[in-house]
């Protein structure tokens, strides 16, 4: 998962990265049963928090006898880097990829089956955050975690409009933007045109698919129904906002507009919180979080999972070992710490309740068994390289063109994008 959203939990700064464990002089070329070796795993920048990682690599070294060798990696020229480690004849043991990105890995053959880890201590690992380790039926990775999107708000703004109760469906969220709009004082939602995340997340509430197969070949689908549905969504949202219709929420950032005390809400990661209190500290009093609400206060909205998978490497020599470390990290015991520590959604519901008194994650936490990704197809990646044509198909309806319209002045490029070589 990429680096904004391991921060989901809103203390990012908090997370430190480990310095790595020495290897032996054994390592090189001994078989499982040696154990004087070590064991290679490569974690994301900001992933691994350091007391999670000191339990997990205590508890790993005393059980095998192996050493732990912990290796952060940075984000930018990942995918490159972690692609060639692939197809090398000495890869990490253990590697982090993002939830998205498996398919692309797992298609190459770099990445070992997991089917008999599944089975057994996976059996009740979340649906929603399983589902990306899952490439052509195969289980290629384990689900470690993941974060989503809830609304982040002022009260005093919500307060002084005289809203005083949390919404719980979409129709009561409108309304509170309605009376915020009456009141005058402030811009009721801060949400640019081209927030591609959230409006992704609309479109898994409506069941609609980005792409279809046509013949052996992907191909747009933003003309289904329900991708226009989801996109009416979030043209009523956008509605109550004076955001820029040609940007996304990076530009500006829009924790900084936030910071300046004149907007009701907006829809972002929790540690977005963060980065509005560092501009102004004195808004940290006002501040609440709630789930973005559905059409019916049983279901949440749809949210997109940004997230990370653990995956074992088809080339390690060290299979079993690498398939022992998972079992210790993805315990509940472990599990549980690590979500309790930073407040990542944990990979299995049973889990949920060690995000307890955060109050981002909380309002996170109900979303995610409905929540879902982009598409799990290696050929997706293509589609979101700047400048993505999701994001000037959202553009281009929110500035009067039908959604079917918008889906026609952009399918060539979406299935030119799709039919690049991976």
């Amino acid at each position: 998962m990429k680096r904004g959203l391991i921060a989901a939990t809103g203390v990012a700064a908090m997370l430190v990265s480990v310095a790595a464990c020495g290897s032996s002089d054994g390592d090189k070329g001994s078989g499982d049963g040696d154990k004087a070796k070590s064991l290679t795993v490569w974690f994301m920048d900001g992933s691994n928090p350091q007391g999670w990682t000191k339990s997990v690599q205590a508890e790993f070294e005393q059980k095998t006898g192996a050493k732990l060798n912990v290796q952060i990696q940075k984000w930018d020229g990942i995918q490159q880097k972690l692609t060639t480690a692939l197809s090398e004849s000495s890869p990490p043991d253990v590697v982090e990829v993002g939830n998205t990105q498996t398919p692309s890995y797992a298609q190459t053959g770099g990445l070992a089956d997991l089917g008999d880890l599944k089975k057994e201590i996976g059996a009740d690992w979340s649906e929603s955050l399983n589902k990306p380790a899952v490439f052509e039926g195969k289980q290629y990775a384990a689900p470690w975690y993941a974060a989503n999107r809830v609304v982040i708000y002022n009260k005093k703004v919500w307060a002084d409009a005289g809203v005083t109760e949390v919404p719980k469906t979409r129709a009561d969220f409108f309304k509170a933007l309605e009376a915020i709009q009456k009141k005058g004082e402030a811009e009721p939602l801060y949400l640019p045109g081209q927030n591609w995340y959230f409006f992704d997340g609309l479109t898994i509430g409506t069941g609609a698919d980005l792409v279809k197969k046509d013949g052996k070949k992907w191909v747009s689908n933003l003309a289904d129904p329900k991708v226009a549905k989801a996109m009416d969504v979030y043209k009523q949202y956008q509605a109550f906002s004076k955001a820029p219709k040609d940007k996304d929420e990076a530009t500006p950032q829009q924790a900084d507009v936030f910071a300046k005390g004149k907007t009701g809400a907006f829809i972002g990661m929790g540690w977005e919180a963060a980065t509005a209190i560092k501009a102004n500290p004195a808004i940290e009093k006002d501040l609440g979080y709630f789930t973005i609400p559905g059409e019916s206060a049983d279901k949440p909205e749809g949210v997109f999972l940004g997230g990370s998978n653990l995956a074992v490497t088809a080339g390690s020599k060290k299979q079993e070992l690498a398939k022992e470390f998972l079992k210790i990290a993805l315990s509940d015991k472990n599990e549980g710490a690590l979500a309790k520590e930073v407040g990542s959604i944990p990979n299995k519901e049973s889990l949920l309740a060690q995000v307890k008194g955060n109050a981002a994650a909380e309002a996170a936490a109900p979303a995610a068994k409905g929540g879902g990704t982009t598409p799990l197809i290696p050929e997706w990646a293509a589609v979101e390289n700047a400048p993505n044509p999701i994001k000037a198909y959202m553009t281009a309806v929110l500035n009067g063109k039908s959604p079917e319209e918008a889906a026609k002045q952009v399918e060539a490029d979406v299935n030119k994008r799709l039919s690049q070589k991976q």
